[in-house]
């Protein structure tokens, strides 16, 4: 696994801990073994799509959950067991867990299942006073008080 050296940065910035010990964490993921392959899209200036590859699983068995700047998808298959003889299993269909991590102020809007799909809609709402707002510039010398 490589490891980054954030030095250089902190030298030359204030305030970006949490951006550094995001990319830590983020790099140090374990279990990204690939499975269930997903696209990550985006979809307007202020919402983003997830689209995970879930063939053989149901509504029932998967669950999406955010908490804070985590999104967390996870499958878990109902075990049943059947009698089939496969000669060949290229569906996967084994348990899974997908941690994505969200920018400040995204939100998951919906989730829905189609055609062996999960779509994770994702919105950025912005809180007004973080919005840019214009600043009226006066004339004479007027006194600026806080």
């Amino acid at each position: 696994m490589r490891t980054f050296d954030y030095s250089p940065f902190y030298r030359a910035t204030v305030g970006f801990d949490r951006v550094f010990d995001l990319l830590d964490s983020v790099a140090s993921q374990t279990g990204s073994n690939g499975y269930p392959p997903y696209n990550i899209e985006k979809a307007g200036d202020n919402a983003y799509r997830i689209v995970m590859a879930v063939a053989g699983f149901a509504e029932a068995e998967l669950n999406v959950t955010q908490k804070e700047n985590e999104l967390l998808v996870t499958g878990q298959t109902a075990n049943a067991q059947d009698d089939r003889q496969y000669l060949y299993r290229g569906i996967a269909g084994r348990n899974f867990e997908r941690r994505f991590q969200l920018a400040d102020h995204v939100k998951v809007i919906g989730a829905k299942l189609a055609n062996g799909l999960l779509t994770i809609e994702l919105q950025r709402e912005i809180p007004e006073e973080k919005k840019p707002r214009a600043i009226p510039v006066t004339a004479g010398q007027a006194a600026l008080t806080h």
